[in-house]
C-alpha cells in the first residue's frame, strides 16, 4: 500500500513535469483538437509542480522523527539555488524555476512547525495577500506597468546592485516570485497534512474538493470579467496604460505575455484575471484546485493494480523530477536550441519516461533509484 500511495503522488508530479515540457517545447497552445492539452498545461504546470512540492514536504516531515537541522536545510537550498543560477546562465530558452524553489523551501521552514488548522488558514490568506501585495508594491519599485518576469543568473552576484536586483526578482518581480508562488507551497503543505493518501474516502474528498476549488477560482474570474462586466474597464485600462497592446487580438493576454504573466499595477481589475501565469488570487485558487484534484484522482487510480501499472512511466518521471528537469534544460541549452513542436514534445516525453523507467529498474534496491541528482542532493546535505 505504501508504494501505491506514493505512485499516485509521483504520477501527479510526472504529469506536471511533462506539462512543463509542453510549455517549453510544444507548439503554441490553441483551444482546438489536441491543442487543448497545451491549453491545460499552460500556466498550470509550474503551479501544480510547486503545490506538489509543498504536499511532498508535508509528507516527508510527517514521516521524520523531527525537523531537519537548520544547517541541512540551508545547505540543500544553497545547492538547489546554485544549480538554478547555473542553468539560467546557459540561456536554455526557458524560465528556470530552481533558484526560486530554493527560496520557497527556505521560507517554508518556519511554517512546517505550525498546527494544521493554522497552516491551512495561513495558506488561504496567502492566496489573496500575496498577489495584492505584489500589486501594491509594483509602483514604489518601478514596476507599475512592466518590468516583471526575469530570472536571476550568477552575473547578478558580481555587484551590490545586481545582488539587490536578484533579491527583488526572487521575492517580488521574477518569473516565479515568492510573493505569488509561495501560496502554492503553503496550500500543498496544508493538503499534505489534511489528506490521507491511504484512505479511499479521504482521496475522494481531496478530488472533489480540488475540483470544486478549481471551478470556484476560474468560474469567479469568468463571472467577474464576463457577466460582471469588469472586462470593459480592464480594456480601458489597457488602452490608457498600455496603448501598444490595444490593437492586439487579445489585449489582456498581450500585456500579460510581455510580463511573463505578472499583473501590472494599473487597475485593480487585473486581479480578477485567471489566465495563465497571471499570478492573481483567482488563478492561484483555480490552479491549486487542479493540483489537489490531480493528486487525489491519481492516488485513487494507483490503488488498482492495473491502473498502477499504467501510471508507472509517469511515476518514474515524477520520482526523479529534479534530474529530468535539469537534463531537459541542458538539452535545450546545448543540443536542441530552438527545437519545438509536437515532435519535440513527443520526443522529450518518450525519452524521459523510458529513461526513468530503465533507471528505476536497473537501480532498484539502491539509494540511486530515485534519480542521480536527488541522490546527490541528499548525500551532500549534512545530517
Amino acid at each position: 500500500m505504501g508504494t501505491n500511495r506514493l505512485t499516485g503522488l509521483d504520477a501527479a508530479r510526472g504529469i506536471a513535469v511533462l506539462g512543463m515540457f509542453a510549455v517549453h517545447v510544444g507548439p503554441p497552445p490553441a483551444p482546438e483538437g489536441t491543442g487543448w492539452l497545451l491549453v491545460a498545461a499552460d500556466g498550470r504546470a509550474p503551479a501544480v509542480f510547486t503545490l506538489i512540492a509543498g504536499f511532498s514536504l508535508a509528507l516527508a516531515r510527517s514521516r521524520a522523527a523531527g525537523p531537519p537541522p537548520l544547517r541541512a536545510t540551508l545547505t540543500r537550498c544553497a545547492l538547489l539555488g546554485a544549480l538554478g543560477l547555473c542553468l539560467a546562465a546557459l540561456s536554455p530558452g526557458i524560465l528556470v524555476i530552481l533558484a526560486f524553489y530554493a527560496v520557497y523551501f527556505l521560507a517554508a521552514e518556519p511554517f512546517t512547525r505550525l498546527r494544521t488548522r493554522t497552516l491551512a488558514a495561513v495558506a488561504g490568506a496567502s492566496v489573496v495577500l500575496g498577489p495584492v501585495l505584489s500589486y501594491l508594491l509594483g509602483p514604489p519599485l518601478g514596476l507599475r506597468t512592466g518590468g516583471r518576469g526575469a530570472t536571476p543568473v550568477p552575473a547578478d552576484l558580481t555587484s551590490w546592485a545586481g545582488a539587490g536586483g536578484m533579491l527583488r526578482e526572487l521575492l517580488l518581480s521574477g518569473a516565479y516570485p515568492l510573493l505569488t508562488y509561495f501560496p502554492y507551497i503553503l496550500a500543498g503543505m496544508a493538503l499534505g497534512r489534511l489528506a490521507d493518501l491511504r484512505g479511499e474516502r479521504s482521496l475522494r474528498l481531496l478530488t472533489g474538493f480540488g475540483a470544486a476549488v478549481a471551478v470556484a477560482g476560474y468560474g469567479a474570474s469568468w463571472l467577474a470579467l464576463g457577466p460582471g462586466g469588469r472586462r470593459g474597464p480592464l480594456l480601458e485600462a489597457v488602452a490608457r496604460e498600455h496603448p501598444w497592446a490595444a490593437a492586439e487580438p487579445d489585449p489582456v493576454a498581450a500585456v500579460l505575455g510581455e510580463q511573463f504573466g505578472a499583473v501590472p499595477s494599473t487597475s485593480w481589475d487585473w486581479l480578477l484575471v485567471a489566465g495563465p501565469y497571471s499570478q492573481t488570487p483567482l488563478e492561484t485558487l483555480g490552479n491549486s484546485g487542479v493540483g489537489a484534484a490531480l493528486i487525489g484522482l491519481l492516488a485513487l487510480a494507483a490503488r488498482a493494480r492495473r491502473a498502477a501499472g499504467v501510471l508507472r512511466p509517469l511515476a518514474a518521471v515524477g520520482a526523479m523530477a529534479l534530474t529530468v528537469y535539469v537534463v531537459h534544460a541542458l538539452a535545450l541549452a546545448v543540443f536542441l536550441r530552438g527545437w519545438s513542436g509536437w515532435e519535440a514534445l513527443a520526443g522529450f516525453s518518450a525519452v524521459a519516461m523510458a529513461g526513468c523507467l530503465a533507471w528505476a529498474h536497473f537501480l532498484r534496491g539502491t539509494e540511486l533509484r530515485r534519480g542521480p541528482l536527488e541522490w546527490a542532493l541528499r548525500a551532500l546535505t549534512p545530517a
